[in-house]
């Protein structure tokens, strides 16, 4: 066996980029369930899901591996994917299964470390994107649901970690704003790349996509606005409280979290626009982290929300 000595060796940033750390922000979902609870910055709490969402870090990262290893033909034909390490030969198949391996090992090892619910809910993940690389993703309708069920998984485990249970309304939003998501990208895909990037493309329709994306981010908007009217602002006493309390004593009757709807509203546009008008919408968290209006819309509404639950 001859070593050759002309072989680069991949780098870490390499490896970063293969295992998408810059998509983690998902994962923040998994708070959900302490910050609309009023129990953020209760330190254990905090530090408990702050480990869960660093388990779905590595499940996040070993499913996009995963995925990646699957979708090897089809990336090397996108003018996008071609550039991932493993589509363009910077990490090898063999490598990358290896890495996955290890992975999937360590992440659900630690999960056990929670609980056995919290286990079965990190199985759970894996096993569904893994069934989503093979086969899920290849039928319409069906892949982006997949997606939009990972993201209630996560949520899942972030009450299971934390013991706070979210209304079922704020659940709702984040199921129709996750398949709005996927199928905005699903659009920006059809239109900007065409069907030979993705096989479930072949059996989409762009009219069918806008019918979906309306839908669902009517869902959205609907869900968010009656999760604000029909749910209490927990009630989290502070030093202003009692100041709250003398200028504004019907504070905790009224319905202050509705401020926050024009803000979902604006921003669940937004996310439309930048797809129709400026055909962005494949990759959401460049998106997310690079348009300047959308990042100050988010800024506010999280603003708000610590105000009015952790402030007044």
């Amino acid at each position: 066996m001859v070593y050759n000595a002309n072989v680069e060796k991949p780098r870490f940033t390499t490896y970063l980029r293969a295992l998408r750390v810059n998509q983690w922000i998902k994962n923040f979902i998994v708070f959900t369930a302490i910050i609309f609870t009023g129990k953020l910055f209760d330190s254990p709490l905090f530090l408990h899901t702050t480990s869960a969402f660093f388990v779905f870090c590595l499940l996040s990262s070993t499913s996009y591996l995963l995925n990646d290893i699957i979708d090897y033909p089809y990336d090397k034909k996108h003018p996008i994917k071609k550039n991932r390490p493993i589509a363009s030969g910077e990490i090898s198949i063999q490598h990358a299964t290896f890495i996955v391996f290890i992975l999937t090992i360590v992440s659900l090892i630690t999960s056990l470390f929670f609980s056995l619910p919290f286990f079965l809910i990190a199985l759970l993940f894996i096993l569904l994107h893994f069934f989503y690389s093979l086969y899920l993703k290849k039928f319409p309708t069906i892949d982006i649901f997949t997606i939009s069920f990972s993201f209630m998984l996560r949520v899942l485990a972030g009450e299971i970690v934390s013991g706070y249970h979210i209304p079922i309304w704020l659940l709702l939003t984040i199921f129709f704003v996750s398949l709005f998501m996927a199928t905005i990208k699903r659009h920006a895909e059809l239109v900007v790349h065409g069907k030979e990037t993705r096989e479930s493309l072949y059996r989409y329709k762009t009219h069918f996509l806008d019918f979906l994306s309306t839908t669902f981010a009517a869902g959205t908007m609907l869900a968010y606005a009656t999760y604000t009217y029909m749910e209490k602002i927990p009630q989290v006493r502070t030093i202003f409280s009692p100041l709250t309390s003398q200028i504004l004593p019907d504070f905790e009757a009224r319905k202050w979290m509705m401020i926050t709807v024009p803000l979902v509203v604006y921003g669940v546009v937004r996310y439309a626009q930048l797809l129709y008008e400026k055909e962005q919408g494949e990759r959401p968290e460049k998106i997310i982290t690079q348009d300047v209006p959308l990042i100050a819309t988010i800024a506010l509404w999280i603003l708000i929300i610590i105000l009015l639950i952790y402030v007044l």
